[in-house]
């Protein structure tokens, strides 16, 4: 009897217990009972909001980075899968709004970074919006736990080793390995990056815009879209273990968003 009346609670009273449940423990109820599952299925609910509202920051919530992310769920998803303050090198941190790492300007350096969860099953993908200049390289792309987030030098630390996989957007080569994987993406206009020019000492910089990387865990494969439009796999034959969403870059001060999308074919 008593089941029947906690099933059967109204949707009001429902969003207030919800509400101040710890988010690992919504996982439990949500296996109670249908009525349960049905109303924490709804990724808009209040439920949902209220987590949001005090997990993210406000600056997150009220600025564009999570335009492409609908629901408050989902929002809240993109946070736990944001970068890894303790997977960067120690020329990166991670800004207060959480999606949004800063490299320093520190010379003959090239630093790295991870998101705090990686991928073995499955279908994922997120969005890399390099927002600042992307420099002499700048790799995006997957690497798991071994791989280094630091290194000496300009050099492509993305894909520079058995542990990582990474597009350079500055010259439209894939690497892995150490070793150029050809170009990419194979089309025949290829998309470039516009070259602009900066104040003294009026040298070349290159601006990059929103990518999605998409990790097929299933067919073990990483490919990359850009504007809605798919580039085409980008690496075959990716390993049994768990892989992350990385970049590595060069650039002093350039800031790089990474916001998980779940499913890539989720809306």
């Amino acid at each position: 009897m008593a089941e029947a009346k906690w099933a059967n609670l109204t949707h009001n009273i429902l969003e207030i217990i919800f509400s101040y449940i710890d988010l690992s423990d919504l996982r439990v109820c949500a296996l109670v009972c249908k009525n349960w599952y049905k109303f924490l299925n709804d990724e808009d609910n209040d439920v949902w909001r209220m987590h949001c509202v005090r997990k993210l920051a406000e600056e997150a919530l009220r600025s564009d980075i999570l335009s492409s992310v609908p629901t408050y769920k989902a929002k809240l998803r993109a946070f736990y899968h944001a970068w890894d303050p303790r997977e960067c090198s120690r020329n990166v941190y991670i800004k207060s709004n959480g999606f949004t790492l800063h490299r320093n300007p520190v010379a003959q350096s090239t630093d790295a970074a991870k998101g705090k969860i990686g991928f073995r099953t499955g279908r994922h993908c997120w969005e890399v919006w390099w927002e600042g200049p992307l420099g002499t390289v700048a790799v995006i792309g997957i690497a798991t736990k071994e791989a280094p987030v630091q290194c000496p030098g300009y050099v492509a630390l993305l894909g520079s080793n058995s542990e990582s996989w990474g597009w350079n957007l500055v010259d439209n080569h894939l690497l892995h390995n150490g070793d150029s994987q050809g170009n990419y993406p194979q089309l025949n206009n290829a998309p470039k990056y516009q070259q602009v020019m900066d104040f003294a000492p009026m040298v070349p910089v290159q601006v990059g815009e929103r990518i999605r990387v998409i990790l097929d865990c299933e067919d073990n494969t990483l490919a990359f879209e850009r504007n809605y439009e798919f580039l085409g796999v980008a690496f075959r034959g990716l390993p049994d273990k768990k892989l992350y969403p990385a970049i590595s870059a060069v650039y002093g001060n350039t800031e790089v968003s990474m916001v998980y999308l779940g499913h890539p074919l989720d809306g």
